[in-house]
């Protein structure tokens, strides 16, 4: 008989325990989930995800040290003269307090930046052309993404307070402009003068300096010549500097978690280890109920090889069928993840892709005839009388 004609015995064997057999595939599937997803993960922090034309030409330029450290302002004109850099913009974090500074949802990344060169930086970004230069005539003007507008219900006019923190200072904030980001991130910017005026009238310090540089190359081409000539520049002085790739620059916060490729590795391994031990269990529990029935298909012809293959299939079986809905959970996952306002990139870019797709399969069928060998090698070899004396 060819093998096909015996997929309808596998099919029915499979799912003869229906309660057990589904509590399976569940566990397989919730499983295979969280590998694909950490598969997903990995792929798009460590192996890219596809730049729109304006990231593959922006650097980010920090504190060699760390986020932390500032950098003088008298950078910036030696910036603009390396060979192959389009233009050059500051931007400060500022941090500070909106509202009630305990809930979270209050939390949103708060930029002082020079209004002029905002939208030279992101292109990306549209916004009405007044909206533009109400931002760059007022000075206590601001502009916020409009997904972060309407998480808050603001509109243009709106007054926001932020108190604050890093910074002694408290800024009276007129929403001059919402524009569109692709991302749907939320962001609001500030004019850093307005900053700068603030501390100065406080009378606690000069803001001679800024967290971040933002570079933008004349094409894809010269980044990495642009890269290096920024650092090297500035190898010697007392503020040493890392330039790099937009991507680069976030997956630096990634890695304040530690060496997140091992934790990826370690976990992803772990869970495999424990599809094995579920999927393995379920099998012999499974093998050890049917042995009188495996001596039975033996009086009736049924060879060894057969009857080993049987056992193998079922646990193949309910293992692809885990797996694909393992899958189909994940992909779920990342279309949340898609839509959702989180400021990593990659993060929001992550998809089942084919290749991960057959990888997770591959791994549900390695999983399924791994845990299925032993006990079915064991049924398959057992004596015909063995067989039919087992009262198990």
């Amino acid at each position: 008989m060819k093998a096909i004609n015996y997929l309808p015995l596998i099919t029915k064997n499979s799912f003869r325990n229906r309660r057990r057999s589904l509590l399976t595939i569940g566990s397989l599937m919730v499983s295979l989930c969280l590998l694909v997803m950490l598969m997903a993960m990995y792929k798009v922090l460590f192996y890219g995800s596809e730049q729109t034309p304006a990231q593959a030409v922006r650097i980010m330029m920090r504190h060699k040290v760390s986020l932390a450290q500032a950098l003088p302002l008298s950078y910036e004109g030696k910036i603009r003269q390396v060979p192959g850099v389009k233009a050059v913009s500051l931007r400060q974090w500022f941090g500070g307090t909106y509202r009630d500074a305990r809930e979270m949802r209050n939390f949103f990344p708060r930029f002082a930046v020079r209004p002029a060169d905002l939208f030279e930086a992101y292109p990306e970004y549209v916004i009405p052309e007044e909206q533009k230069q109400a931002f760059v005539r007022e000075r206590t003007g601001c502009v916020a993404s409009k997904h972060l507008a309407e998480k808050f219900g603001w509109q243009v006019g709106e007054r926001i307070t932020l108190v604050g923190d890093i910074f002694p200072t408290t800024l009276e904030l007129n929403l001059v402009g919402l524009y569109d980001e692709p991302n749907k991130f939320d962001v609001l910017f500030f004019n850093w003068d307005y900053l700068r005026d603030g501390l100065k009238a406080a009378g606690t310090l000069d803001l001679d300096f800024t967290s971040q540089y933002l570079v933008l190359a004349d094409s894809p081409d010269n980044v990495p010549r642009v890269v290096k000539a920024i650092d090297d520049m500035f190898d010697n002085s007392p503020f040493p500097t890392k330039t790099e790739s937009e991507q680069a620059f976030a997956l630096s916060f990634v890695g304040f978690l530690g060496n997140l490729k091992m934790f990826l590795l370690a976990i992803g391994g772990a869970v495999t280890f424990t599809i094995l031990l579920v999927s393995a269990n379920t099998l012999s529990m499974s093998v050890r109920e049917r042995i009188r029935e495996v001596g039975v298909l033996k009086t009736l012809g049924f060879t060894p090889g057969t009857i080993f293959g049987i056992l193998l299939g079922e646990g193949v079986m309910i293992a692809i069928v885990g797996g694909v809905l393992g899958c189909a959970l994940a992909e779920g996952f990342c279309m949340m993840l898609r839509s959702a306002p989180i400021p990593i990139q990659q993060i929001r870019v992550m998809n089942v892709t084919p290749l991960i797709f057959m990888i997770s399969l591959l791994i549900s069928l390695l999983v399924g005839l791994i845990s299925a060998m032993v006990p079915a090698a064991g049924a398959a070899r057992r004596p015909i009388l063995d067989s039919l004396r087992h009262t198990g």
